[in-house]
């Protein structure tokens, strides 16, 4: 099992704000396994399974969002962290709480243009 397992999901926002997410995300974790498509979703989802990335200097240029989103990030502890750790550093972003099982937490957080 990987430990950059990860999925997340989206609220609030466009699909674009949700693709900025995205992309910044990249940098920690590789290309996206899925990523959000739906423009009239309410929710959208992206995850990620692949192999550990150590992000680059530039990796995490974030361009502005257009309102704001709510990143609930959910998976294995180490995922949960470097995520959160990414965005915190790319956006403007509250912590909106966490959750911790056995093998798996989740954080949510609330990213702000």
């Amino acid at each position: 099992m990987s430990d950059t397992q990860l999925t997340v999901t989206f609220s609030g926002g466009d699909v674009d704000d949700a693709r900025t997410v995205v992309r910044v995300l990249e940098g920690a974790f590789g290309d996206a396994d899925q990523r959000p498509s739906a423009e009239h979703a309410t929710v959208r989802v992206a995850t990620f399974t692949g192999e550990r990335r150590e992000a680059a200097a530039g990796d995490a240029d974030a361009g502005p969002l257009s309102a704001p989103v709510t990143v609930t990030v959910q998976g294995t502890p180490e995922a949960v962290r470097r995520a959160s750790d990414t965005l915190t550093r790319s956006f403007t972003a509250r912590d909106e709480g966490a959750a911790s099982g056995d093998q798996e937490q989740e954080r949510q957080l609330l990213l702000e243009p």
